[in-house]
């Protein structure tokens, strides 16, 4: 996937991709989120959308037949399901800012988050067993899985595969003191966690600006 945060007025100017610093106000972007041809897929909401309020816009908007979101208490995926001989969404629930997302489809296609950078960034609740979070648009520095785990307490963090539909990441080995698995992370992106105590993610306050980070998978 590829993240991009850019400014409005160098868009409109001369049509230049470029990270800035700047007030929430005078910046928007986009997140891009490639889904798979068949099956599950991980995206988020990183960006304030219009038009993206509820689960059902954004299965409408992705082809989906299918959208979920990661219940801490239940440890299961929970969701909205497209209804087709109804015509409806069955399960269909609010979109929240930063909300990592399973989506299941049945064609190759692409989800943009795009809009305005959001004025407060979000934080997510860390339980013990699996919780899911997304990486805050204003922690490029959490460029790593290790520093994710660390930052939020978890002994393991995974990203969705969507090739081989299975989570795949980095375990901490506690009597070795390393990250086994240790994966390369960026702005944006779709994590589960494990975690043996309860915590929230990030923990700390941003150490750095918002940048562009970018990276494929």
């Amino acid at each position: 996937m590829k993240k991009l945060i850019l400014p409005l007025l160098l868009i409109l100017a001369i049509g230049m991709l470029a990270a800035v610093e700047s007030a929430p106000s005078e910046v928007v972007g986009y997140v891009k989120y490639a889904c798979a041809a068949s099956g599950y897929s991980m995206v988020a909401t990183p960006m304030v959308q219009a038009g993206l309020t509820m689960a059902s816009d954004l299965g409408t908007m992705i082809n989906a037949t299918a959208v979920s979101y990661w219940d801490n208490t239940s440890q299961s995926f929970t969701g909205a399901v497209y209804l087709d001989f109804l015509g409806i969404w069955d399960g269909d629930f609010a979109l929240t800012n930063g909300m990592p997302l399973m989506v299941n489809g049945d064609a190759v296609t692409v989800f943009y988050s795009l809009g305005d950078l959001p004025a407060t960034h979000p934080s997510y609740s860390v339980v013990p067993g699996y919780s899911m979070v997304m990486v805050p648009l204003n922690r490029s520095d959490l460029n790593l899985a290790s520093l994710v785990g660390d930052d939020a307490g978890a002994t393991a963090v995974s990203y969705w595969d969507a090739t081989t539909q299975s989570f795949t990441g980095a375990v901490y080995l506690d009597f070795l003191g390393i990250w086994d698995g240790d994966f390369t992370t960026a702005i944006g992106d779709p994590l589960m966690l494990n975690a043996d105590v309860t915590g929230t993610f990030p923990s700390v306050t941003a150490r750095n600006s918002l940048n562009t980070n970018s990276r494929s998978k």
